[in-house]
């Protein structure tokens, strides 16, 4: 079986190449994939290559497949995983695998097994840790999309608070709490605000900040807070800090200045993590949850605090497969909208630059189509590009993405995959 991939030689060396995959073991599954989106880890992986903690040593000589949020179809399965999994099968994964103490995952790590492919190899270990989950959804980006907001599921999973003289920790945000979102109008911050908004367990605020005003108006708008408060009896806040003379004290005030009950700081910068510590309230729980490529990065916490206040700080990488199968739950159910994080779709083609040039690409999630051949084009660009290239297929993808708040939609999808094909 051939399949086209983007391929990781090293750092900054992208190859997207056509080879021959093996034949597939008794313990192995052969999959076709539809969907991947690129993640900012992809990113930090192509920048760094072998310097990477997942990447192997020797990927100048034995390349890895990149990409590792991804959904396709199972296409043959080996004897050993038949009582299981059927071809024809929809699939997505958790590719924080964690096998027997190592760092290796898809995207990163393997020859043959990742998400910026036509095709790809399934490992046996991915079965024996009941990391392939069969997906009965409709959009096969919703089940690429159930990786990243994994991650922020686990992100509310994993905080925790405390009560004064008792030795034990109560798990997840404060019910009814104060939560902040710092650089938050992003593709993780969005993610982490739908899920904010429909978990069981939820705030009674919510404060979402960032230094963009495009991308706060695109989340005001996706998120209306009057709508908000009416629907679901939160009180939603969108702040751009770079119009505050004092941003932790203004940010405090909103809080009636008790400070937050729970932080997540979306952005590796150091004035950032700062605000994150300065805005916590008694027993804050703060996640840094952005993690930065730089291996001293360091910032200052107000220790004073931690001990007179009980704050705390933590950090999590990543969701484990009980969070993905939550995500896929609740966007099943509607409650949540994983495409809030989609503003760009491309082909197989535009998949080393966009993951090269990530951080200068504006907007949120980039959607890679792995059999199609197309341009990374911004969803608010497709009615220009079918009026410049007189291709009224663009102009009907427009239609149906302005038909749904200007939102990637199972309708959009299944009409970019009947209408446009790898000779395009």
């Amino acid at each position: 079986m051939k399949t086209k991939a983007l391929r990781l030689y090293g750092a900054k060396d992208l190859r997207t190449e056509e080879f021959e995959l093996p034949e597939i073991t008794d313990d192995e599954i052969l999959a076709e994939v539809i969907s991947d989106s690129i993640c900012m880890s992809t990113y930090k992986c192509a920048m760094l290559g072998e310097k990477h903690k997942r990447v192997p040593k020797n990927v100048h000589e034995n390349p890895v497949i990149m990409g590792h949020e991804f959904a396709g179809n199972i296409v043959k399965v080996g004897k050993n995983h038949q009582n299981k999994f059927k071809p024809g099968m929809k699939f997505t994964l958790q590719p924080a695998l964690n096998y027997k103490g190592t760092m290796w995952s898809p995207g990163y790590s393997y020859e043959f097994f990742g998400g910026d492919a036509t095709y790809c190899i399934i490992p046996a270990e991915v079965m024996e840790l009941g990391c392939l989950l069969e997906y009965k959804g409709r959009a096969y980006y919703e089940a690429s999309l159930a990786e990243p907001m994994s991650c922020s599921i686990g992100a509310f999973n994993a905080a925790y608070h405390t009560k004064m003289g008792v030795y034990h920790h109560d798990m997840g945000i404060k019910k009814g709490g104060k939560l902040a979102i710092l650089a938050g109008a992003g593709p993780m911050g969005l993610g982490a605000l739908t899920y904010a908004l429909h978990r069981d367990v939820r705030p009674g605020m919510v404060v979402v900040t960032d230094i963009n005003e495009d991308r706060l108006a695109r989340a005001e708008s996706l998120f209306p807070p009057k709508e908000v408060k009416e629907k679901d009896g939160i009180d939603l806040y969108f702040v751009n800090t770079a119009n505050m003379a004092d941003p932790a004290a203004e940010l405090r005030e909103l809080t009636g200045g008790t400070g937050f009950d729970d932080v997540f700081c979306y952005a590796p910068i150091a004035p950032v993590v700062e605000l994150s510590s300065a805005v916590l309230g008694r027993d804050g729980c703060l996640n840094f949850f952005a993690g930065p490529t730089d291996k001293q990065f360091s910032a200052k916490m107000n220790f004073y605090d931690v001990h007179y206040n009980s704050t705390h700080v933590m950090g999590t990488t990543g969701g484990n497969t009980a969070d993905m199968i939550e995500s896929l739950e609740l966007t099943a159910a509607k409650r949540i909208d994983p495409a809030v994080m989609v503003t760009h779709i491309g082909g197989l083609n535009a998949a080393a630059e966009t993951t090269l040039n990530l951080p200068k690409i504006p907007g949120g999630k980039k959607l890679i189509y792995t059999h199609l051949t197309m341009p990374l084009i911004a969803l608010t660009d497709l009615r220009a590009k079918g009026e410049q290239d007189n291709d009224p297929r663009y102009t009907a993808l427009a239609d149906i993405v302005d038909a749904h708040n200007g939102l990637w939609c199972p309708e959009a999808e299944e009409y970019l995959l009947a209408n446009f094909n790898p000779e395009d």
